[in-house]
C-alpha cells in the first residue's frame, strides 16, 4: 500500500458520522489510538473540513473548522512548489501572524504521490476559525485537523494544569554513553507520547554518516507545557495523514533547549527517518521546535541542537566537519534538487535545503551552521570507529536498507547471504581506530561488546544483548570465533566500544548475519 492510499483509507474510515459543512468526526481506522493509552493521556483525533479551490492572491479565504483544532495540515491540488500560509484567529478574536503550510520535502522515501500535495502541518494549539492564502491557484483543498486536548485547546489546558504539573520531571532515554563531550540528557519518547504514538511497524535501520537539520515551521512563542502535546500532534499528522511510519524526525528540540527522543528505534541506533527524501538511509534528523527564517534560534536551544550532534555523529563515528558523499534514494528523489542516483556532496552537518527543494531550516538558523560545525567538531573532541564483519559472505556494514518499507537503493544493497550448514564455525572480526590521523589511529586494549540488536512492541522497546566481550589488541583490531545455526531472517549484530579512560564510546553499523550465531567455546 502506498503512502497516499493509507492516508486516503486512514481518512475515509474517519468519515463515520459526518456532519453538514465537511466536518468529519474522527472514528474507524482511528479509534484504536487509544487501546494503550497511559493513564490521564488525551486521545488524539483527526478530522478533515474541506475548503475547495483556494485562489491565488494575498486575499486570504476564512474556514469555520465547526471545532477546536491544536494542529493544522493543508492538502491540496497542484503545485508542489505552491507557497500556501494559514493563520488563525486568537482567543481576544485578533488573527495570528502568517506561517508557511507549504511542502517542504520532510517525507519518506515515495511518499509524494503525483497530483495531491501535502504540506507541513501547523501547530495553532486550540482554536476553530482559520485563513488560508495562496501565490497560485488550488484546487481541491482540505485541512486534516489534529486535536489532541480534548476539544479543550492545547494552550488552554496547559494553563490550567498550573505550574505544578509543568514543573514535573521528564523521563530521560537509556542507554547513556560517553561520546563526544558526553551524551546530552534526552527525554524518552514515552515522556511525550503516553502510549497514544505507536509506531505502524517496527523501524528499520541504517547508517548515520550525516545529519540533517530541521525546523518544524511551527509558530515561535509556545510554552513548555505544550511542546508534549505539538510532538503527538505532529506524530498523528505524520502518523495518518502522511502514512507514514512514525513521527518523522529523529530527535526533536524545543527552544527551551530540552532535546526529545522522536522516531522509535534507540536514541543509540541509525534509526531511519522520514525528514529528508533520498537521504533518510544515510542521517540522522535533528528538528528544532519552530520557524526560523528571520527570527533567530534561541541560545538555549542552540547549544542543545550542537551537544546532540557532537554526541550522535560521533557515536557512531562520524566526523562533524567536512563532507560525504551520498547516493540519492531513486524513491526519494521527488524533493531532491539533485537527481535520482545521482552521487551528491553535503557537509557532515547539513540544512535540509542542502539535499532537497525547500528552505528549510530556515535563512536565519541555516546561517548558523557555518559557525556550528566547528563547535560541534570541537565538542566532539576525538572521534573513534568500530567496525564489524563476518568473513566474506555476511552483509557489510550499511548494506541491505530499505527505508519506509521500500526496497534497498540500488548500488547499496550486498548480494544475498548464502544458505548456512548447521554448527558452521565462522570468525567475526573488526576494529577500532580514532579518527585523529589519515586512516585513523588504532586503539589497543580497548574493550568490546558484540551486542545482537532485539526489538519489541514496534520499536518502543529497543535492547542490545550482549553476547560476547572482548579487547582490541594490535592494530586496534579483534576477533572472535562463533557457530552460526541457520534461523529465519538471521541476526542483527553490532559492535559496541562502552568508552574507556582516553577512549570515547562508538557503535558500529550493524551487520547482518545469516543465521543465529553462538559463542563457540574456548579451546
Amino acid at each position: 500500500m502506498t503512502a497516499r492510499e493509507m492516508t486516503r483509507r486512514s481518512l475515509l474510515a474517519a468519515t463515520v458520522g459526518a456532519v453538514t459543512g465537511g466536518l468529519v468526526r474522527p472514528g474507524g481506522a482511528l479509534a484504536w489510538l487509544a487501546h494503550s493509552a497511559a493513564p490521564g493521556a488525551v486521545e488524539p483525533t483527526l478530522f478533515e473540513r474541506t475548503a475547495g479551490t483556494l485562489p491565488a492572491g494575498s486575499v486570504p479565504v476564512t474556514i469555520d473548522l465547526g471545532r477546536n483544532a491544536d494542529l493544522v495540515g493543508v492538502r491540496w491540488s497542484g503545485a508542489l512548489a505552491a507557497h500556501v500560509e494559514l493563520r488563525v484567529r486568537d482567543a481576544r478574536g485578533g488573527w495570528s501572524r502568517w506561517v508557511s503550510a507549504g511542502v517542504h520535502g520532510h517525507a519518506p522515501e515515495g511518499a509524494a504521490q503525483p497530483g495531491t500535495m501535502i504540506g507541513d502541518p501547523v501547530w495553532i494549539g486550540g482554536g476553530s476559525e482559520l485563513q488560508l492564502r495562496s501565490d497560485r491557484t488550488l484546487g481541491d483543498v482540505r485541512l486534516s485537523c489534529v486535536d489532541v486536548s480534548g476539544g479543550i485547546g492545547a494552550r488552554r489546558q496547559v494553563l490550567a494544569t498550573g505550574p505544578a504539573a509543568l514543573g514535573a520531571a521528564l523521563e530521560l532515554a537509556t542507554p547513556v554513553l560517553p561520546a563526544g563531550a558526553g551524551q546530552p540528557p534526552i527525554i524518552a519518547r514515552r515522556a511525550w507520547a503516553g502510549g497514544t504514538a505507536k509506531p505502524r511497524v517496527e523501524p528499520e535501520y541504517g547508517a548515520v554518516r550525516m545529519a540533517f537539520v530541521h525546523h518544524t515551521e511551527n509558530p515561535n512563542g509556545y510554552s513548555p507545557g505544550e511542546v508534549p502535546a505539538m510532538l503527538r500532534a505532529i506524530y498523528t499528522f505524520h502518523r495518518y495523514v502522511h502514512g507514514w511510519n512514525d513521527i518523522g524526525y529523529n530527535f526533536v528540540i524545543d527552544s527551551y533547549g530540552r532535546i526529545f527522543e522522536a522516531r522509535a528505534g534507540g536514541i543509540d541506533e541509525p534509526v531511519i527517518g522520514a525528514h529528508a527524501g533520498g537521504y533518510n538511509y544515510a542521517s540522522t534528523g535533528v528538528a528544532v521546535l519552530g520557524e526560523f527564517m528571520s527570527s533567530p534560534v534561541s541560545v538555549a536551544a542552540a547549544g542543545a541542537l550542537e551537544r546532540l550532534l557532537a554526541w550522535k555523529l560521533s557515536l557512531h563515528g562520524t566526523p562533524a566537519e567536512g563532507r560525504v558523499t551520498v547516493r540519492v534514494n531513486p524513491a526519494g528523489a521527488v524533493y531532491s534538487r539533485f537527481p535520482a542516483g545521482a552521487h551528491v556532496s553535503l557537509p557532515r552537518i547539513a540544512g535540509h535545503r542542502d539535499g532537497d527543494s525547500t528552505d528549510c531550516p530556515g535563512d536565519a538558523l541555516y546561517a548558523e551552521l557555518p559557525g556550528m560545525r566547528p563547535r560541534v567538531n570541537a565538542l566532539a573532541s576525538r572521534v573513534a570507529q568500530a567496525s564489524i564483519a563476518l568473513g566474506a559472505t555476511a552483509t557489510p556494514p550499511g548494506g541491505q536498507i530499505a527505508p519506509e518499507g521500500q526496497s534497498p537503493p540500488g548500488g547499496e544493497a550486498a548480494p544475498a547471504a548464502p544458505s548456512v550448514p548447521a554448527g558452521q564455525a565462522r570468525t567475526l572480526t573488526g576494529s577500532l581506530t580514532l579518527l585523529d590521523g589519515v586512516g585513523g589511529v588504532p586503539i589497543q586494549g580497548a574493550p568490546i561488546a558484540i551486542q545482537a540488536r532485539e526489538v519489541s512492541d514496534r520499536g518502543e522497546v529497543v535492547r542490545e544483548r550482549t553476547i560476547a566481550q572482548v579487547s582490541t589488541g594490535a592494530e586496534g583490531k579483534w576477533s572472535l570465533g562463533v557457530s552460526l545455526a541457520p534461523s529465519a531472517g538471521g541476526m542483527w549484530l553490532r559492535v559496541l566500544c562502552p568508552g574507556a579512560p582516553g577512549v570515547p564510546a562508538a557503535v558500529s553499523v550493524a551487520l547482518h548475519v545469516p543465521g543465529t550465531v553462538s559463542v563457540a567455546p574456548a579451546a
